[in-house]
């Protein structure tokens, strides 16, 4: 078994995302995400790879729509207002079914906000920040371990479905340092034969998003579907905490489901029981298991660093089975274990 070592989490996603296979990263700074093009700047030259600081977020997008027609595992990351310029890009590479991995540590908003952890981009990450009908596949991790496994995971499933995937963590993981070990490196890349890769003794391929002709568009929305179909129907993740008995349940993810982990030690330890239902994967999100969960408590309280977006998916999956009440802070602020304490003893 591996060594634990200790790393900030921006860091974890750089090497991470290096052991994934990555070589190529275009990025331009923002904080509170700037340690990983910091660290992939000193990285990538090591390995053989690309790093440049772009002159914009849209020309560090673009730049990410080239080298993923090209065939190559790439990445960007930014936070909240940088990643709402790198909404065209999005928009075109799920249009023309391009896989990227895309990193969003979230801070306060909105506008420029300030630089604080936050979660209020859930809106924007799961219901498509761009034109047009699309998803890209969303991943919340919830500590540096994770920021790390689910980065190799990302460009997994990116590469699998032909989707951009979404890393979207919070600027308080970002910065945090935990011990991790460190996952174990890709030794094989899967074949990309839709690639650019010159037509040189092949037929041209074309990579776009454009569709002019009659029904063109109509019969790709529909492809795009029934691939977004297999991935509600087989990457849904999530994660549970003391549900097997409770009788009310937090729902939570990110850096406010560590916070709900405290306040359900304080509120067992007061004989209340109480559990976490933590959404991994945002989109797609957990439908059918949080709905299965809210069958069996008698109320749930859903905890987010927002003025509230998350909520809205549990209330339409799991409302009819059980009232959902909404505790948030917004504008970097962390929910505060006492204010979850006294919610829920409220209830009893």
């Amino acid at each position: 078994m591996s060594e634990k070592i200790l790393m900030k989490g921006n860091e974890a996603i750089g090497e991470a995302a290096i052991l994934a296979g990555c070589r190529h990263y275009f990025a331009y700074p923002i904080t509170p995400q700037n340690e990983i093009p910091a660290y992939m700047a000193k990285r990538l030259p090591q390995v053989g790879g690309t790093f440049l600081q772009a002159e914009s977020e849209l020309a560090a997008v673009s730049m990410v729509m080239g080298a993923s027609a090209g065939g190559a595992r790439v990445m960007t990351s930014s936070s909240s207002p940088g990643i709402s310029l790198k909404q065209e890009g999005i928009s075109y590479m799920s249009g023309a079914q391009l896989p990227a991995v895309i990193v969003n540590m979230m801070r306060g908003g909105p506008g420029l906000g300030n630089i604080a952890g936050a979660q209020g981009d859930y809106f924007q990450a799961t219901r498509g920040g761009g034109n047009g009908d699309y998803h890209v596949l969303v991943i919340a991790p919830g500590n540096v371990q994770e920021l790390a496994d689910y980065t190799v995971k990302a460009f997994e499933l990116a590469d699998k479905y032909r989707i951009v995937c979404m890393i979207l963590g919070d600027g308080y993981l970002g910065q945090m340092s935990e011990p991790l070990i460190l996952p174990e490196a890709v030794k094989e890349l899967p074949a990309k034969d839709w690639a650019l890769t010159g037509a040189k003794g092949r037929d041209p391929h074309i990579i776009a998003s454009l569709r002019l002709a009659d029904g063109a568009l109509v019969g790709h929305v529909y492809d795009l579907y029934k691939n977004y179909a297999e991935i509600e129907k087989n990457e849904v993740i999530y994660d549970t905490q003391n549900l097997e008995d409770a009788d009310y349940m937090l729902v939570a993810y990110g850096t406010s489901s560590r916070v709900c982990k405290k306040a359900i030690r304080v509120l067992r330890a007061e004989g209340i029981k109480v559990g976490l239902f933590r959404p991994v994967t945002l989109w797609p999100f957990p439908k059918k298991e949080i709905a299965e969960a809210a069958k069996k408590v008698k109320k749930i309280l859903t905890v987010e660093m927002s003025m509230g977006q998350m909520v809205q998916d549990v209330q339409i999956n799991a409302g009819k089975y059980c009232d959902v009440d909404f505790y948030g802070e917004p504008g970097g602020m962390l929910p505060v274990v006492e204010k979850i304490v006294q919610r829920v003893k409220s209830y009893v």
